[in-house]
């Protein structure tokens, strides 16, 4: 059986800049940023919530292809997030958990994406 087409994409996003969308970008592009927007957001929140300040860098990647179902979507998404934390509270992979759920844009989407949180320079899994 031959393999099914696959497209993949990647956008990155700075939080001092979100806004500077690249005007190439495809639909798919702009559901990766906003899942990587959203996903900072998220992030910074639950972080000021309890008194930290959180700043940050994130990278969505994410594959189309035929589902299983005969639909074309996303078949794989990866949500990469560099994060400084200050301070960085005891019990980070819980808040990382917390940001995970609050976004609700990962949420949403089907399949659930995959996170990689590096926070103050270390892998820290939620």
């Amino acid at each position: 059986m031959p393999r099914p087409k696959r497209i993949e994409y990647a956008v990155e996003l700075e939080s001092r800049n979100p806004a500077a969308l690249d005007p190439a970008w495809t639909p798919e592009h702009l559901v990766l940023a906003a899942l990587a927007r959203c996903s900072l957001a998220a992030l910074a929140y639950h972080a000021k919530r309890e008194g930290i300040a959180a700043e940050g860098n994130a990278r969505a990647t994410g594959a189309v292809s035929r589902r299983d179902d005969g639909s074309w979507g996303f078949v794989e998404l990866e949500c990469a997030i560099q994060a400084t934390l200050e301070p960085e509270p005891d019990d980070a992979a819980d808040l990382l958990v917390r940001a995970e759920r609050g976004c609700f844009i990962g949420a949403s989407l089907e399949p659930k994406p995959r996170y990689d949180w590096i926070v103050n320079g270390r892998s820290v899994p939620p």
